[in-house]
């Protein structure tokens, strides 16, 4: 029924200008970033840009589809660049690689072109299968695409005298040997099964050290301070030897006074000139960092430019040279004195001190190079030895002083390879965002996956392909079609015909299940959850065997004016959880109407009241493709099934647990919100996202007071006064539509009944009383 639908629609062109924007700025960070790192990977982003811009307009490349590559089914990894765009090569496939070289060593395999599909049909020998066989003994292997555990799976079958179902997987995957790699890559440590998790691995963390870059304007600083002043002041003195009588000073006039430069000559006063103009060129070869050694109009360059004149003309120099060095070198000792002076010598040990501060990139090396002695495919237990204090050799390779502390900057940059429970890594501010715990949440869920598998080296590998497909980017798609799941690998197919499901299994999954919703919400209270964190969300529950009616987030400016049945089914579940609440009072939902809707309608006008009863709640009409129209359609959507926000509290009983903390939940809301306010956007465009973001935490905000009793509402109300007077006058000025309209819904009333409040929504099409006044 739904595809009727889709027929009727206007057919959605991609608009190559978006990848042109792309391959733009791209070429600027390339040609114009100091940094070298980030240079060579927008290079390498323009490469990719390209070839997806390429296969777009020549049409080699379906935009929209789960299949975008001919002759490609949908289990092959794609390379995919921001946007969902694929790029046509394959994630398991392109040059050769290092460890596929050193295979084919091992091995001793005739090099030529066709080394990768020589690497597959080696590993279905009796010698390769045999070695697969090891590996999945002692888990030492990583799999960093699916692809790259296929014939693990082969191996596995094999062993178990599964030779049909060997055969089966084989002649799926055969036809693409000469391009994808279907074996794993060997690892010194073997694969992790711990509950604790880290952000990064040991190499990860040790690639991000590296970026850290000496600041430039700092080195010039030291190298003035620990090279060219020591120099300028042997200059000064060796002048100064010339002057017969007092030191020449500025008087109470700013005058220069004193004895006159070149008066006398000590023995050896010419020699040790030469060897200090040497000296100066030699140094001057290697330390390049200072500019003021060169600048004419410096003291030092004037001081060596009369040396240099007075050796060169054979000991003479006018009169009105030697009023010059004379002004010159009053001016030194006004300031600080002779060179041997105490005055001096105290100006100069400070200045030598502040050379000696450790600096961010010298303590990065040393920290690089403490972490090569741990084993670099996971995460570290303990940080102890890592951040101790440097060695006696340490300290003189690298210019630190023992005492010396690794500073937060650097600490947050190796905490994310310490291992430890997901818990402790939001706690301590490792993991920031929903966004990041997707990121790790993988190592849990992939585990928990495979807990309905018995055999520990299948258990092992299930979890290690199930890693590597969450990190699997999602293509662009369209007409409702979904992503590739995991199910639909065929060697993954066929380790699932070897579960074995059990009711110990589903509680584990459930308990992690509450566990990471639960804590999503208490550490992320503001943000609705990511579509990325969802997929694993959905995986524990599958798990679980609890059926969640999880929605995604959709992107407006893909959206093509239709929502499926699962969102009209959060939609009811919120109206059974919301009914007669704050929620509903301050949103004026109909939730009632929802409810009375029959259960036996048919798919297609089931699929259409959702769509209908946004655009009537919007004041617009979906069918366009207007950015701020389908997102003013996508946020009616977000209010009517709270994005979520219902289903997790309905069906994990999330109301019990949170109880205690949704008082705290809002005020973090309510708080976030005002430090947005506080943001100076760069841009309109980057003030209308602060925006939209702002009213998503207004939404969670209104929907976590509406389960407070009466007495923590009215709490909530005194400090939520309270935290608005404390604002200045340009942020209360620019919210007060948004308190005046909750005032009056706690008091219970509509909103159009005070002609200052207002709804407080993050999308519309014309301007927004939310944005500051020069946006």
């Amino acid at each position: 029924m739904q595809d009727e639908n889709l027929d009727e629609m206007p057919a959605l062109e991609i608009n190559p200008g978006y990848a042109l924007g792309q391959i733009a700025k791209a070429l600027t960070t390339w040609e114009e970033h100091p940094n070298p790192d980030i240079s060579r990977r927008a290079r390498e982003k323009v490469a990719k840009w390209v070839q997806a811009y390429q296969g777009l307009v020549s049409g080699e490349i379906e935009v929209g589809s789960r299949t975008p590559l001919a002759n490609t089914p949908a289990w092959v990894t794609l390379e995919v660049v921001t946007g969902g765009f694929a790029t046509g090569n394959y994630s398991a496939g392109g040059a050769i690689r290092d460890h596929e070289r050193q295979l084919q060593q091992k091995f001793s395999l005739p090099q030529g072109d066709d080394l990768r599909q020589a690497l597959n049909l080696f590993f279905l020998t009796e010698e390769g299968l045999a070695w697969l066989s090891g590996l999945l003994s002692s888990g030492c292997y990583r799999v960093e695409v699916p692809e790259e555990g296929a014939l693990l799976v082969v191996a596995w079958l094999l062993d178990q005298g599964k030779a049909v179902q060997a055969r089966e997987l084989l002649d799926v995957i055969t036809p693409f040997f000469g391009k994808l790699r279907f074996f794993p890559i060997p690892a010194a440590q073997p694969l992790s099964s711990s509950s604790r998790v880290s952000l990064q691995t040991v190499q990860e963390t040790r690639r991000n050290l590296q970026q850290v870059r000496p600041n430039e304007r700092i080195l010039a600083q030291r190298e003035a301070l620990t090279v060219w002043t020591p120099l300028y002041d042997r200059t000064v003195s060796l002048f100064l030897e010339t002057v017969d009588g007092e030191a020449p000073f500025l008087n109470q006039k700013g005058k220069a006074a004193g004895g006159y430069p070149f008066e006398i000559l000590p023995e050896g006063w010419t020699v040790r000139a030469h060897h200090l103009l040497d000296e100066y060129a030699a140094l001057r070869k290697v330390h390049r960092l200072c500019g003021k050694p060169d600048r004419k109009k410096e003291n030092f360059p004037q001081l060596r430019g009369f040396l240099e004149k007075f050796l060169a003309d054979a000991g003479t120099l006018s009169e009105r040279d030697r009023v010059r060095i004379r002004s010159l070198l009053a001016r030194y000792v006004n300031r600080r004195g002779t060179p041997e002076s105490t005055r001096c010598r105290e100006i100069r040990d400070r200045q030598e001190h502040q050379a000696q501060t450790v600096h961010y990139y010298d303590l990065a090396r040393l920290l690089q190079e403490r972490l090569k002695q741990y084993p670099q495919e996971n995460g570290l237990e303990d940080l102890i030895e890592v951040v101790q204090q440097a060695s006696a050799e340490e300290s003189q390779e690298y210019g630190i002083p023992a005492e010396t502390k690794v500073p937060d900057c650097l600490l947050r940059k190796l905490e994310r390879c310490r291992i430890d429970t997901i818990e402790v890594l939001v706690r301590s501010g490792v993991i920031t965002s929903g966004e990041t715990l997707a990121k790790v949440l993988p190592q849990i869920t992939a585990q928990l996956r495979a807990m309905g598998i018995r055999d520990p080296s299948l258990k092992q590998l299930y979890s290690a392909v199930y890693q590597s497909f969450s990190r699997r980017r999602s293509l662009l798609l369209l007409n409702l079609e979904h992503q590739v799941r995991l199910e639909e690998l065929p060697w993954v197919t066929a380790m699932n015909q070897f579960r074995d499901e059990n009711l110990s299994d589903q509680e584990i999954a459930r308990e992690t299940l509450q566990e990471v919703c639960t804590l999503t919400l208490l550490s992320f209270p503001q943000t609705i959850i990511p579509n990325k964190l969802l997929q694993e969300i959905r995986s524990l529950a599958r798990a679980a065997k609890v059926d969640l009616k999880l929605v995604d987030e959709i992107a407006a400016d893909i959206f093509m004016g239709v929502f499926t049945s699962k969102y009209l089914e959060a939609a009811r579940v919120s109206a059974e959880l919301l009914m007669g609440t704050l929620y509903q009072r301050y949103y004026d939902l109909d939730y009632q109407m929802l409810l009375d809707l029959p259960s036996t309608s048919l798919s297609r006008q089931r699929d259409q009241i959702l769509i209908q009863l946004c655009e009537s709640r919007s004041g617009v009409q979906s069918g366009s493709w207007s950015v701020a129209l389908n997102g003013m359609l996508i946020e009616q959507q977000q209010i009517i099934t709270t994005q979520n926000l219902a289903v997790l509290f309905q069906s994990l009983n999330l109301v019990d647990t949170l109880k205690p903390h949704l008082s705290e939940m809002a005020r973090c809301c309510l708080q976030w919100i005002g430090s947005q306010l506080h943001v100076n956007s760069p841009s309109r465009h980057a003030a209308l996202i602060v925006c939209k973001n702002s009213a998503y935490a207004w939404r969670q905000m209104i929907f976590y007071l509406s389960f407070l009793p009466e007495a923590e509402l009215q709490e909530f109300r005194v400090w939520a006064d309270s935290w608005w007077k404390q604002q200045p006058d340009s942020i209360r000025g620019r919210f007060q539509p948004a308190m005046a309209g909750l005032k009056l819904a706690l008091d219970g009333k509509p909103l159009h009944t005070d002609p200052e409040a207002r709804l407080f929504l993050g999308w519309s099409n014309t301007g927004h009383w939310f944005l500051p006044a020069h946006w």
